[in-house]
């Protein structure tokens, strides 16, 4: 049995009772005197049912919600609050007692406004100029400045849409090599549903495939992943929402945009990006070596062959044409770096032992 199932039979019980005290308190009033019973018994069963149906939304919904804002919410921004409250509450007591002296009414209503006002007040200055007031308490403390730099490297990663929908993230993340928690904030997970909703089948394909490895990344990834509702509210574009985010919360954005790339590099924030990422752990391959590979098309040369590796790198085979929609081990000849990536030629390994 859950506990919502308990709670609910829990508060069945309570506002049954509730209605069966309500009800002989009635009888006076509303009581058929000759069936004293229908009362109580009427009010019982509505209490019952209204326990049943309500008792969720002010017990384990509303501790489920208040769990999931403390989930998303910076550890930062949750100190600072935190801060703000057992401040703004030592300010209400000390105010309580001249509120107290005020006329009858006021003398008891005034202390426990100024405790929610004086609450709200430390709550909201802590965590609007928590960056400043960390900053000066950190100035004059001897670790300051090296916990301030360790708790900044192992802040969350922010994930990109277009990340996302590419899909190795996926795989990435099960290999441990991604430290802390990947958080999706809620505007990119609306652009997500906003391209699967899309009318052109394209972009709706790249949607649902985003939507797929976002639920594929709850399931398997190897470290937590959770949707924030952090937002940057005066800032319309996604990216410039991205960026601005990661600089509040001084962590990594991961992507393999390279426009979104450069522009958080300009505003220093560190990004991760996929494509770099691939470059870097790609095989390294040296003349002379021998490897497979499936020629599927012609070159732009007479006689070549074209084929790619796992990780998309283009071979260009000479007199590979002979080989089309076959695999044949090849020799490398060269290796070519260019700005679209890298590129092999290679010349078929039966070719290669005859005399030219």
């Amino acid at each position: 049995m859950s506990i919502e199932m308990i709670f609910r039979l829990l508060g069945m019980v309570a506002f049954g009772l509730g209605g069966v005290y309500l009800g002989i308190r009635m009888m006076d009033v509303v009581g058929d005197p000759t069936r004293p019973w229908v009362t109580p018994v009427v009010l019982a069963l509505v209490g019952a049912l209204v326990g049943l149906i309500a008792t969720p939304w002010i017990t384990t919904r509303p501790a489920r919600a208040l769990r999931r804002l403390l989930g998303a919410m910076p550890a930062g921004q949750l100190i600072a609050g935190t801060l703000g409250l057992v401040v703004g509450l030592l300010i209400a007591a000390l105010a309580a007692f001249p509120l107290s002296l005020l006329p009858d009414a006021f003398g008891r209503i005034m202390p426990v406004i100024g405790a929610i006002i004086f609450s709200y007040i430390g709550v909201m200055v802590m965590t609007m100029r928590q960056r400043e007031i960390f900053s000066l308490v950190s100035e004059r403390l001897p670790f300051g400045r090296h916990s301030e730099e360790t708790s900044a490297e192992s802040r969350s990663i922010l994930l990109d849409t277009s990340v996302i929908i590419d899909g190795r993230i996926a795989d990435i993340s099960q290999t441990g090599f991604i430290p802390g928690t990947m958080l999706v904030p809620r505007f990119v997970l609306n652009e997500l549903q906003h391209i699967a909703d899309s009318p052109d089948v394209l972009r709706r394909n790249r949607g649902r495939r985003g939507l797929d490895i976002l639920n594929r990344l709850q399931k398997e990834s190897h470290v937590p992943v959770r949707i924030t509702d952090m937002d940057i509210g005066d800032v319309r574009e996604v990216d410039d929402k991205l960026v601005m985010l990661a600089k509040k919360l001084r962590c990594a954005v991961l992507t393999n945009d390279y426009n979104l790339n450069r522009v958080a590099e300009l505003q220093g924030v560190r990004v991760l990006n996929i494509n770099e990422l691939a470059n870097a752990v790609r095989a390294v391959l040296l003349p002379g070596e021998t490897m497979n590979v499936q020629v599927i098309q012609e070159g732009k040369e007479l006689g070549q062959g074209v084929g790619y590796l796992d990780d998309g790198t283009m071979v260009v085979v000479e007199e590979g044409r002979r080989y089309i929609d076959r695999t044949v081990p090849v020799v490398v000849t060269k290796v070519l770096q260019t700005a679209a990536g890298r590129m092999i030629f290679a010349r078929p390994e039966e070719l290669s032992r005859e005399p030219r």
